[in-house]
């Protein structure tokens, strides 16, 4: 799962402004001042999956009545990236990723022809590291191979759990057999994988957790994120909520991550990210770093730094409406500039997920502000041993990396 910061709901309506006036209005004068563009990465979402599983939140979509319409939405995309390059032109790509949705259902040629695409469109940095979420349920032999062949460089293997019981119980639609077959193939293909798990599921204690996440790391990925299992609104689980372990049994859970992952070798770079060395998430990590992302397909988000200003942008949600809006140049429903008051925020959401936390400079750098906009936030944090820091870095304490929600909030605008 790419970790990608909301912005409000989507309002489905049809923007007024031209790509030109939007331009425009993007490059005014402002009163911000960033010195530097951050790193620039891809989003592309793909909504369909084979089944849509109770606990997503996410904007995906059931694949019913035959194959969805993969040369339509294609086209779709590309008229999207066409729309959108006049607000990232010069600018270098620092990673690609391709998230759903389940994204394997789509065929290995049409990864090929998007990749294509965006490689023809943009420029890549050298070694550009391009993800695709796969899911074992989707999983053919030979299938990741096609894909890497495609330009795929790294796999996002979606298992949540090895325990056939709990997978039922989260409507996957596969089992722990097909889960370990799917992560076999991806490592005699891929050189760096990674493979999501969650815990604190429905009726799980924590021994059924640690054979879960033995069974992960008794297969060796170089990558592993782990999640919480959370009820988000507007879920099949938020109206019928089943019972799940209580928050002292979730972090009895997460110890045992920190004290297995540990002793495996993979180091906690990130709340929810482990990895051996060499193996961390560029995509994620120009995230965490409140670096750039432009976002293309149905719901995806932007944001896009300018010289004077931070901006979001959200495409059209509904796959059907995205397609046809995007084909007619206009895939944007949302475009926002964000408030100076919310620059802080924003950042530290994102950079104090980091262990290694961030740079003073840095943050001036990404959102064109002084470091006086924090500094008493700062101040407030270490007091109440949160937070460390120095005369060049900030990171989170072990108190903070576990409060982190407290942490976060005290950089939330006043009033």
């Amino acid at each position: 799962m790419a970790d990608i910061p909301i912005v409000a709901a989507d309002a489905e309506s049809a923007p007024a402004e031209t790509v030109a006036e939007r331009l425009a209005r993007c490059m005014r004068p402002g009163t911000l001042s960033l010195a530097a563009l951050p790193p620039l990465s891809v989003y592309v979402h793909l909504p369909w999956c084979l089944k849509k599983c109770p606990y997503c939140d996410f904007n995906s979509h059931e694949w019913k009545d035959g194959a969805p319409p993969e040369a339509r939405y294609l086209d779709a995309l590309c008229a999207d990236l066409e729309a959108a390059l006049p607000f990232i032109w010069g600018r270098r790509i620092h990673s690609i990723f391709i998230g759903g949705g389940t994204p394997s259902l789509f065929a290995p040629a049409s990864i090929d022809r998007l990749i294509g695409d965006l490689r023809a469109r943009l420029p890549l940095e050298p070694g550009c590291e391009i993800t695709l979420e796969a899911n074992p349920g989707t999983f053919e032999r030979d299938r990741f191979r096609d894909f890497h062949a495609a330009g795929v460089t790294r796999l996002s293997i979606g298992v949540q759990s090895f325990d056939d019981a709990k997978l039922r119980a989260l409507g996957r639609v596969h089992d722990g057999a097909q889960a370990r077959a799917a992560i076999e193939e991806a490592r005699a293909v891929f050189d760096t994988f990674n493979l999501d798990l969650m815990y604190a599921l429905p009726g799980q204690t924590l021994a059924e957790f640690d054979a879960d996440l033995r069974s992960a790391l008794a297969l060796a990925p170089p990558h592993l994120s782990v999640y919480h299992l959370t009820i988000e609104p507007n879920t099949f689980f938020a109206q019928h909520p089943p019972s799940v372990p209580d928050d002292d049994a979730a972090f009895d859970m997460l110890d045992r991550i920190t004290e297995l992952t540990a002793a495996n070798g993979l180091e906690r770079y990130e709340v929810s990210a482990f990895a051996k060395p060499g193996h961390r998430c560029e995509h994620n990590l120009n995230y965490w770093q409140y670096g750039d992302y432009l976002g293309i397909g149905a719901g995806a988000h932007s944001k896009l730094s300018f010289p004077h200003r931070v901006v979001r942008q959200v495409r059209f949600r509904d796959p059907v409406r995205y397609m046809a809006q995007a084909l007619a140049g206009a895939a944007v429903t949302q475009h926002e500039e964000v408030p100076r008051a919310q620059l802080p925020f924003e950042f530290m959401l994102n950079a104090l997920r980091l262990r290694e936390g961030f740079e003073l400079a840095r943050f001036s750098e990404r959102t064109g502000l002084p470091l006086t906009a924090i500094n008493q936030a700062l101040a407030t944090a270490q007091q109440r041993g949160l937070i460390e820091r120095d005369l060049q870095r900030v990171w989170p304490t072990e108190r903070g990396f576990d409060l982190l929600n407290d942490v976060q909030q005290l950089f939330l605008p006043e009033g």
